[in-house]
């Protein structure tokens, strides 16, 4: 047109110096609220930690108050979730096993995450014997039957544990590292994968040419690249591990009878399903709550540590 003109080079390359820096986190941050579900689904389970670690000290009544003239009643303004067959409060009862539950799942996260992720690394930094070696033990533990050989190392082990920490840190400390001990091998296999992909990238030849040495290349370079995908596996052993913990409890081989976890809670409730239906609806719904978020959760992390999805 008549009368206009061309923008500069150097007008455009101060346009684009004032053009604002976006970290990576800000960046993954960005694509995550995109995913509507995911941020739903983080609010409600940070809502459901925020309520089982300060519910107590506002839901006063204790989880082992006896009132036999409250047994089995449904919800009501004196018990919110209703009453078990000893007229015990439920709603105390789902806030101190929410606790066990949701700790359970996160620190048999940590415990899968932590092996796997030292397996993944060896086997995808070593050549040869190590890397076969290593991917022959994760295929071993692939192959054994998880459920039966979680229950018979807990029937064999509890009673030692309980006399050696008491019956609650015992059993925690057994369920996290037998339930952690059999989620590893999808994280090692994860992480091996990637460092087969990154370690013959460019930076990382550029590492190696100026002398770092292997634990820098791997501590400083190939790790921090691989994490977006352990993250999303993460989340997805936490909700394995809620599951896995309720199924033990569910089954008589979780913690004993008087520590209320969610899946002890259903057991408690199966014989009064058709007389008492809140009493198995309640820690029922909470696990299957906890789940879809967690899943959700893993789908939008997913979504926002890909830098090859466009959002």
């Amino acid at each position: 047109m008549a009368g206009s003109t061309l923008a500069s080079p150097i007008a455009n390359a101060a346009a684009g110096g004032r053009a604002k820096h976006v970290t990576p986190t800000q960046e993954a941050w960005r694509r995550f609220r995109r995913h509507k579900l995911a941020v739903a689904s983080a609010v409600i389970l940070l809502t459901m930690i925020v309520m089982v670690v300060f519910g107590p000290m506002v839901w006063t009544v204790s989880i082992n108050d006896i009132d036999f003239t409250a047994r089995l009643q449904g919800p009501s303004l004196a018990h919110p979730m209703g009453t078990d067959d000893l007229g015990q409060d439920l709603l105390a009862r789902m806030l101190y096993g929410g606790r066990i539950s949701l700790a359970v799942g996160l620190a048999a996260m940590v415990v899968a995450i932590v092996v796997g992720v030292v397996i993944g690394a060896i086997a995808g930094i070593s050549r040869g014997s190590v890397d076969a070696g290593l991917m022959w033990l994760t295929d071993l533990f692939l192959a054994l039957p998880q459920l039966p050989l979680l229950l018979l190392v807990i029937y064999l082990f509890r009673d030692s544990l309980k006399e050696i920490a008491g019956p609650e840190v015992g059993l925690f400390i057994l369920i996290v590292a037998v339930i952690g001990g059999f989620r590893w091998m999808p994280v090692a296999r994860l992480v091996r994968a990637q460092f087969f992909s990154l370690r013959e990238k460019e930076f990382v030849e550029a590492a190696r040419a100026l002398g770092a040495s292997t634990p820098r290349q791997v501590v400083r370079h190939i790790l921090p690249n691989s994490l977006g995908p352990v993250i999303v596996a993460g989340t997805i052993d936490v909700a394995a591990a809620i599951i896995a913990e309720s199924t033990l409890s569910f089954l008589g081989l979780g913690f004993p009878p008087d520590i209320p976890t969610w899946g002890r809670m259903l057991l408690d409730a199966k014989d009064y399903l058709d007389i008492a239906p809140h009493w198995a609806l309640f820690p029922g719904g909470a696990i299957f709550l906890a789940v879809l978020t967690i899943n959700f959760i893993g789908d939008g992390l997913r979504d926002a540590l890909d830098p090859r999805r466009v959002l």
